[in-house]
């Protein structure tokens, strides 16, 4: 059997599989709005939770979040099972996505809210998570994936 897109598959399981390490960890040895400093000033954990999107957008009224994160997965898992054999860009940045989709959606559908603690306080920066990390890194990835040169036809061209 040919199993396609191994290189989505396994960057989906270990990004979600830290992201809920690190979310776990963080639950089990903070308390809600506990910070540590890391480098006092620039970067601490601090163990908070977002009920909203990415800087806390829709927090008032974020319930539907759960089923766009559930309809992102969805649709990349589709795409990787039913699409194309993408190339190594394309299957890392579409299952670093599907990894931090997962985090934060099972967060959401359990909780109700995110559990994020990653805090740079130098720039200000909202606190976030790994699922934000790999979201961010996997929209990278496509990014340098679109870039990248396509091969060129086996098709002479007409003139």
């Amino acid at each position: 059997m040919n199993f396609k897109n191994r290189l989505f598959w396994l960057a989906a399981v270990v990004s979600l599989f830290l992201d809920r390490l690190t979310k776990y960890w963080v639950v089990q040895n903070f308390h809600l709005n506990e910070t540590w400093p890391l480098w006092s000033g620039v970067f601490h954990f601090t163990y908070v939770t977002n009920k909203g999107a990415a800087f806390s957008l829709f927090s008032n009224d974020g319930g539907w979040l759960r089923w766009l994160s559930l309809a992102v997965s969805l649709g990349l898992i589709a795409l990787a099972v039913f699409g194309p054999v993408f190339n190594q860009w394309e299957q890392m940045g579409y299952g670093l996505i599907l990894g931090g989709a997962l985090g934060n959606g099972l967060d959401r559908f359990i909780a109700g809210s995110v559990v994020d603690f990653l805090d740079f306080r130098l720039i200000q920066f909202p606190v976030f998570n790994l699922a934000d990390v790999f979201i961010n890194v996997g929209i990278i990835c496509l990014l340098i994936a679109s870039f990248q040169q396509k091969p060129a036809s086996d098709h002479p061209r007409q003139r």
